[in-house]
């Protein structure tokens, strides 16, 4: 009895050790599968839980089996983030414009998008938008939308999970400035088209956005943003 107690813990040790040693390649295969720090620091850190499950007594090539981890779980994290956003609440834009396309199909379009973004207006804090558009449309990661609203990884991936609650919910309906609305319908079809971001960040961080809701909501307002040049 008094083996099996102290085994464990020297087990583990030899699987921490193997594990730390091929660590830094792991990290940098799912860095660049994913190309986003946090997903891929989540990843790994999956990887070493089903290490520790493993038995292995029969593993051969330990470097081997866990790169295969590493890789069928950063493309696990690409296929769910797919399916979430095609079962998005909003329809988004490709990023450029097909310009193949009917007059009939761009006006259907735009026509979506204007109802999408009206609804982001409607539903969302201006932090919240910020970071569902720039992460769902424009695959920003949650280090570039942290830097650029003033939050931490964690907060800017909160903003996005709280934002697509909201609009599963259709929670905190309010009304919105049909100029507002039209400066961002404007600016993410230009962004989509010409891939000035730069434009977009200004209007979606401006500090005149308007947000109306309470509690929780009003926390999420303009004080942890900024306007850009």
């Amino acid at each position: 009895m008094t083996v099996a107690i102290t085994a464990a813990p020297v087990e583990l040790n030899d699987a921490a050790f193997v594990f730390g040693r091929i660590r830094p390649g792991l990290l940098k295969i799912a860095n660049r599968i994913l190309r986003d720090p946090g997903e891929a620091e989540d990843v790994i850190q999956e990887a070493w839980l089903r290490w520790q499950g493993t038995d292995r007594t029969v593993v051969t090539d330990p470097g081997a089996l866990l790169r295969t981890t590493t890789v069928r779980l950063a493309i696990n994290v690409l296929q769910s983030a797919r399916r979430r956003r095609e079962s998005s609440a909003t329809p988004w834009l490709p990023e450029s414009t097909d310009t193949g396309m009917s007059p009939e199909a761009l006006a259907e379009r735009q026509d979506s998008v204007e109802h999408a973004v009206l609804l982001l207006l409607q539903t969302l804090t201006p932090n919240q938008r910020a970071a569902y558009v720039l992460r769902e449309a424009f695959g920003y990661s949650y280090d570039q939308i942290g830097d650029l609203l003033h939050l931490s990884v964690g907060n800017a991936r909160q903003q996005v999970s709280r934002a697509q609650d909201r609009l599963n919910n259709r929670r905190h309906r309010q009304h919105v400035d049909a100029a507002t609305h039209r400066r961002l319908v404007q600016a993410i079809f230009t962004a989509a088209r010409t891939g000035d971001l730069g434009h977009l960040e200004h209007v979606l961080t401006s500090q005149d956005a308007p947000y109306s809701g309470e509690g929780t909501a009003a926390r999420d307002r303009a004080p942890s943003y900024r306007a850009t040049a």
